[in-house]
């Protein structure tokens, strides 16, 4: 049976940031900041090491998504505070919870939080989706 999907349900997704993720977005973004891609640089900063790029968490937000609620949603919007680096090789955990639901709409807003393992969050935000009518929506 096909679970439920309603307010207050939360999924949690954990994935390792790796190197080949940040040369990997760098090629694809065309962002290329030594901050994300040049250890020597990097390590004169604030951060003392590369840090990965923030929009790396954000399409990892995207894939909790799709892996906690479903697929065949779409992404109306998103807010992300970024409060933390997320560092070469940190795990991160994903969580995401419906905190509103239109069910004549089939538009939820969720709450997106990541944090690393150890607990020292790194984005705060919030989406806004059109479930899929075909997933696991309960609606």
């Amino acid at each position: 049976m096909a679970e439920v999907i309603d307010v207050g349900f939360e999924a949690k997704v954990t994935v390792q940031v790796t190197d080949k993720m940040i040369q990997q977005f760098a090629e694809l973004s065309g962002d290329h900041n030594p901050i994300h891609l040049n250890d020597e640089y990097a390590s004169k900063t604030r951060f003392g090491r590369r840090i990965a790029h923030g929009m790396i968490v954000g399409a990892l937000i995207s894939r909790a998504l799709v892996d906690g609620i479903g697929q065949g949603g779409i992404y109306l919007a998103q807010n992300m505070k970024f409060v933390n680096p997320v560092f070469v090789d940190d795990t991160i955990v994903i969580t995401i919870k419906i905190t509103g639901l239109r069910k004549e709409k089939g538009i939820a807003t969720v709450e997106t939080n990541v944090a690393k393992v150890n607990g020292d969050v790194v984005v705060k935000g919030d989406a806004v989706i059109m479930m899929s009518s075909t997933g696991p929506t309960g609606i």
